[in-house]
């Protein structure tokens, strides 16, 4: 079958496919066919096998089997092993565990983080890109993006949009020292990928930055006008957003969730950057290369952590933003990193006193993004109205707890409100259970991930034994 005769997946999503599942829910099998997957792993597929053929809940399975493959099935939109060189729309953290046993697809995340490179060397400050030039496929027009000025100015043939997200950087060396974790290939450690990590660290500078100097000066480094009519809108100042002072953090001007920070410090963005240098420090270390890097990691990674400590946090309670002039905001949204992920993230354990108390506040009424409703329950955001809490959030919250019943409570809530259609959706509105976004591979990526992590933590809960699961093992 050609990609043309292969059905648009957002489309496909919407409506209930293959044969049900044998549990209470009757989820349908929502995997394309294999000639119409986007790309293909025997790995996976033993994955799924080794997972399904355990799991207790057939639903859940059914689960496991529509969400775990769904990056690699619908999101690789170019691959060319030769060129090394990949382009794809959403995450592979799910993957991690088995680059290890699956060579082709340790080569395609290879391939995606030296076409990341490329971009992150040219325009740091961008968080979504277009095709590159070698795959042939024409650049998408952002009808959003069109009316919005961004300084530096960026090449809209290159850069799909260009809202600064400081998680973005995150992910890039999150998915760079994941590969090296997985595989020990340290090949990937080139020119470019060397300019990438320098231009992390000029950004890391110029955003820990105040907005006045002591003669009240302006410093920006960065600025997104937006427009009323853009997504998610004109940001005040000039496109700078609020001002800000110096604390050691580093300041964002969007949110994971593409939304305009209220403040410019976003603690989980600067937590799992910390995690993130630490990482760095210990690859570049291992692998005896780019010392000077090294140490710069280091300093910095001190420098936001005692930051974090030291101004964030007020009675064991994170803020969610400052300002580094007195201002928190306390809530959390939704999107990874938040609040809710700092364990997930590997910022702190589960026990510490901050996390919990912080926890027990991101899922009340004082946080203003958590709702309530008959079926459904968690944490939302302003991307959408605020009684539409997201799936997502359920899936940080299982990662922060060792508690069972909490488990399968978060558990069965998401499971229990895909519509019918066996894939997790971005939202879903409290009152009348519509959902947004049938296709949303983050989320479904994020779901599975946290099942293989159940499988290991605590198989008995979603196993009909007590073994642990982990891929590749004999």
């Amino acid at each position: 079958m050609t990609a043309a005769q292969c059905p648009d997946y957002t489309t496909y999503s919407q409506t209930a496919q293959g044969n049900p599942s044998s549990g209470q829910l009757a989820l349908p099998y929502m995997r394309p066919t294999p000639a119409c997957r986007t790309f293909n792993s025997t790995v996976v597929e033993e994955v799924i096998g080794n997972m399904t053929s355990r799991m207790k809940d057939p639903d859940l399975a059914r689960l496991f089997e529509n969400t775990f493959p769904n990056t690699l099935d619908t999101t690789i939109k170019y691959y060319d092993s030769t060129e090394n060189i990949a382009f794809v729309i959403t995450g592979l953290a799910q993957y991690h565990s088995i680059l290890s046993l699956d060579p082709e697809l340790a080569t395609l995340v290879k391939a995606i983080i030296n076409n990341e490179a490329r971009y992150v060397s040219q325009y740091p400050y961008c968080s979504a890109f277009q095709p590159p030039p070698e795959s042939g496929l024409s650049p998408t027009v952002n009808d959003w993006a069109i009316d919005v000025i961004v300084n530096p100015p960026v090449d809209n043939q290159t850069v799909y949009e260009c809202k600064w997200e400081l998680d973005s950087l995150c992910s890039f060396m999150k998915l760079s020292r994941s590969y090296y974790q997985a595989t020990g290939d340290s090949s990937f450690i080139n020119n470019e990928w060397q300019a990438a990590i320098e231009q992390i660290f000029a950004v890391i500078y110029e955003q820990t930055q105040p907005t006045f100097d002591r003669d009240w000066n302006l410093v920006s480094y960065y600025n997104w006008t937006g427009e009323a009519g853009s997504l998610p809108g004109a940001v005040n100042n000039g496109g700078n957003g609020e001002p800000k002072g110096y604390t050691g953090l580093v300041g964002t001007s969007h949110r994971p969730s593409d939304d305009l920070s209220t403040f410019a410090f976003l603690t989980p963005a600067n937590a799992m950057l910390v995690v993130e240098l630490n990482y760095l420090v210990n690859m570049l270390d291992s692998v005896g290369q780019l010392g000077n890097i090294s140490a710069l990691a280091r300093h910095y990674s001190s420098v936001i952590e005692e930051a974090i400590w030291s101004t964030t946090l007020v009675n064991d309670i994170f803020a969610y933003e400052t300002n580094g002039l007195g201002s928190r905001y306390v809530m959390d949204d939704a999107n990874v990193p938040s609040l809710l992920s700092l364990p997930y993230l590997g910022f702190l354990n589960i026990t510490h006193p901050a996390y919990i108390a912080t926890r027990k506040v991101l899922l009340s009424r004082a946080n203003p993004y958590y709702v309530v409703g008959a079926n459904f329950s968690g944490i939302g955001g302003p991307h959408e109205d605020a009684w539409n809490p997201w799936p997502m959030a359920l899936v940080s919250a299982i990662y922060g707890t060792d508690n069972d019943e909490e488990i399968m409570q978060y558990l069965y809530l998401i499971a229990n409100n895909t519509d019918g259609l066996g894939l997790i959706h971005e939202s879903i509105n409290i009152y009348d259970y519509s959902y947004t976004r049938p296709w949303f591979a983050w989320a479904n990526s994020y779901f599975a991930e946290m099942l293989l992590d159940l499988a290991q933590r605590k198989p008995y809960l979603i196993f009909t034994d007590d073994e642990p699961y982990y891929p590749g093992a004999s």
